[in-house]
């Protein structure tokens, strides 16, 4: 028997009308880890989860109205009593028999251990297409490999967990801003290949609306740990082209135009902006150090 069968574990299952498939997947959890603490966070359902978790003897937090995934998440974290905890989608996606292998992986040292989906477990080919793209423009922007940005099956420390509660949104994607906040605060993230299963019911995420948040999101967290990864190519940009613009004035018409001038002002004061902003956030980093 390995070391993590016996670890204090608490496992979190964020929900929202999923009593069907948590009639499914709480049975499987009991019998595979029944030394577990299992939390299932109920966002505002108005299925039978309450009753099947009742029946189940399942710790059951209810939020007093749909607050959103996020929301649930950290309502299950502070709940938590046990240092290591397992984040799972309570759709009958992910399987409790993957659990110990991130667990596994998290005992090697990781601070998170993340269920990376192949393309067959993404719900379909536009989100398919868009978790790569997100996964690649966050993988060059915490210069570090990104296998999948959005799942949200992992195991993590929670002392670690909860130094970004505040950072997370309520709504989705919290494994967005917690996987991007991990790699730029210098936390160790692995991932393990897993293979997710058809969810049951319908998914919560609009494409068009939460795609738009999830790049908001990326931004926005890379903003606040690492400003000039976004300020630094916008002033470069605008250098370009003021020195395009210039070189296409002069060529035509041998003049130095206000355009150019404009130009080539704004790549130095987005500069200047990024970085003020990358000695702010040094200085938040070395408050919270000496905290």
């Amino acid at each position: 028997m390995s070391d993590y069968d016996n670890m204090p574990l608490t496992i979190i299952l964020p929900c929202k009308d999923e009593g069907a498939s948590l009639e499914r997947i709480l049975p499987k959890l009991i019998e595979k880890h029944p030394e577990a603490e299992i939390i299932v966070v109920n966002d505002g359902s108005s299925d039978n989860t309450q009753e099947v978790c009742e029946r189940q003897k399942i710790r059951l937090v209810n939020l007093p109205y749909n607050m959103g995934n996020g929301a649930a998440v950290k309502a299950g974290v502070r709940s938590a009593s046990n240092n290591t905890i397992v984040l799972m989608d309570a759709d009958g996606q992910h399987k409790p028999e993957d659990i110990p292998r991130l667990l596994e992986k998290l005992e090697q040292g990781f601070d998170m251990v993340v269920g990376a989906r192949d393309a067959s477990g993404q719900a379909s080919i536009g989100r398919l297409v868009a978790n790569t793209a997100y996964n690649k423009l966050a993988s060059w922007m915490v210069r570090h490999k990104i296998e999948d940005l959005t799942s949200g099956f992992r195991a993590v420390r929670a002392d670690r967990f909860r130094e970004f509660l505040h950072l997370l949104p309520n709504g989705f994607s919290y494994p967005t801003t917690c996987t991007i906040a991990f790699f730029r605060s210098g936390y160790s993230v692995s991932y393990v290949p897993i293979k997710a299963e058809k969810r049951e019911g319908k998914s919560h995420i609009k494409i068009a609306r939460d795609g738009v948040r999830f790049l908001l999101i990326i931004f926005k967290v890379i903003s606040l740990y690492s400003p000039l990864k976004i300020f630094f190519p916008l002033s470069v940009a605008h250098f370009i082209l003021g020195l395009s613009y210039y070189l296409y004035t002069y060529s035509t018409m041998e003049r130095f135009t206000n355009m150019s001038a404009l130009l080539f002002s704004m790549a130095i004061f987005i500069f200047l902006i990024g970085l003020v902003s990358e000695q702010i956030t040094m200085l938040l980093y070395q408050k919270r150090g000496r905290e």
